[in-house]
């Protein structure tokens, strides 16, 4: 309004025409932005003398207010690092439109003359070449164009450890038969992403695992020559950074010998501390030649008392506990088999020996005053509840390789230690194929040729698989 027309006083108008928001006596307005329900359609009127005289309402005028955006900070290649890595920050705000952000880092450090450390930079990343313990603390950051801001980002925690070890472990035991299956995993303790894996054989070099959380090497079917001392190592960012070599992990690979066999009595692989136990080396062809050798968590040493083949132990302790073997006087070795020892009541009965696929696998819950199957007790494989039975006593009745793992169980007097269940692959798929054959040749001679021909093909078809899978190494990546 023109002031020379006299004393006018404004009415203001907030998204509606009724009623006004504010009468003032000066014809300008201010309000504080403070959400974006602030936004909207604004008018405003003059009014004089009484009773009031109006104006007509001005045109409206529309102020557009919208969230401030909030900065995300992301860290590369993790928020836990070690000494001397490359760690790259980086402050995203999502805006439509080509915008120019300038961005302001806040660091609240560990020591004293880092806390609070506020720097500016037009990039949106803040590189530290070579971080160490002084860049330790909590990350911010903002973004700003001319006069507005956005919402601060999350704080981001950045710890740096000393320099990065690579551990390695073996699943399910560093001991087995040629055509088991073994994995060996490689794991950064206190780290687990971005990480890619090499392993190593008596120093020599294998292969990289899949990068992923965890790198594993698979032997499957594991083969006299795969025996060896294993190391493995770990590597992420650009330049790379590199852990330290784990320590070394031994994988033995014994013979499958038909001949030889690693006679235990009582049969099973848990006995009970103060229990006596014998062990002998049957050779159908020379028993003598063959000797009882084992390794505990100490050495590898010869069974204290052994005659001749046979190896017995009247009085077993905890440290009996270990893998028995038999060994020829040339150094050959063969069965390896686990042999554990517990003080606790109860003890879960298994074969010793691997059981074949598609055989029966009889488990028993046994305690220790009765050395007989507890009547109610809980099976439980790989850590989940499978069976609970009140006979003490588990069966599965076809046994597949997906029921190889860790078995143990447990009753209102204790729980037994986990013994590993290994499945082997039965070799009478030839057999039974032959036995279709022959049915299929009682029905219908005249399908002589045809049969003929088929079995050559079958046969010709598991030799090309068997050469290919004879040695056959796999990698696979591990979640822990």
């Amino acid at each position: 309004m023109d002031p020379s027309t006299g004393n006018w006083d404004s009415y203001w108008y907030k998204h509606t025409l009724n009623p006004e928001t504010e009468k003032k006596k000066t014809n300008s307005y201010s309000l504080k932005i403070d959400s974006v329900s602030d936004g909207g359609q604004y008018w405003c009127r003059a009014g004089r003398g009484k009773p009031v005289y109006y104006t007509q309402y001005s045109d409206a005028l529309w102020v557009n207010v919208t969230v401030r955006p909030k900065a995300v900070l992301t860290v590369r290649p993790d928020e836990r690092v070690f000494r001397g890595e490359t760690v790259t920050l980086r402050c995203d705000i999502k805006w439509g439109g080509d915008t120019e952000w300038t961005y302001r880092w806040e660091i609240e450090g560990t020591n004293n003359q880092y806390k609070n450390t506020v720097s500016r930079t037009s990039t949106q990343e803040l590189n530290i070449s070579s971080v160490d313990l002084s860049h330790r603390g909590k990350y911010t950051c903002t973004g700003q164009i001319h006069t507005q801001s956005s919402q601060r980002s999350d704080a981001v925690t950045l710890t740096v450890s000393a320099e990065a070890q690579a551990s390695v472990r073996v699943s399910p035991q560093p001991w087995l038969t040629e055509g088991e299956s073994v994995t060996l995993i490689c794991e950064v303790s206190g780290s687990s992403k971005g990480w890619t894996f090499s392993w190593f054989r008596d120093h020599d070099h294998l292969s990289d695992s899949s990068r992923g959380a965890g790198g594993s090497y698979t032997l499957s079917p594991a083969a006299l020559q795969h025996t060896g001392v294993y190391t493995c190592r770990a590597e992420r960012g650009r330049p790379a950074y590199y852990t330290h070599n784990s320590s070394s992990q031994t994988l033995w690979i014994t013979g499958a010998s038909a001949s030889v066999s690693l006679v235990i009595n009582p049969s099973r692989s848990q006995h009970f501390s103060s229990d006596s136990l014998s062990l002998s080396c049957e050779d159908q062809s020379n028993s003598a030649g063959w000797t009882v050798r084992r390794y505990t968590d100490k050495d590898t040493q010869t069974c204290a008392k052994q005659t001749g083949s046979r190896c017995v132990m009247d009085s077993l302790s905890t440290s009996d506990t270990g893998v028995y073997w038999c060994e020829s006087e040339s150094g050959e070795k063969r069965c390896p088999r686990n042999i554990t020892v517990h003080d606790g009541e109860v003890i879960l009965e298994s074969s010793v020996d691997p059981v074949i696929e598609g055989e029966t696998l009889t488990l028993h819950c046994l305690h220790r005053s009765t050395n007989s199957p507890i009547l109610s007790a809980d099976f439980y494989k790989d850590g989940s509840l499978i069976q609970n039975q009140t006979t003490g006593e588990m069966s599965i009745t076809t046994v597949s390789k997906s029921h190889e793992g860790f078995y143990y169980c447990k009753t209102e007097r204790g729980q037994s230690l986990l013994s590993w269940i290994s499945v082997r692959v039965s070799r009478s798929g030839q057999i039974s194929v032959l036995k279709i054959l022959s049915f299929l040749l009682a029905a219908s001679p005249h399908l002589l040729a045809t049969v003929v021909l088929l079995y050559k093909c079958y046969r010709a078809r598991v030799s090309s698989a068997e050469d290919q899978s004879q040695y056959a190494v796999t990698e696979e990546e591990t979640s822990i």
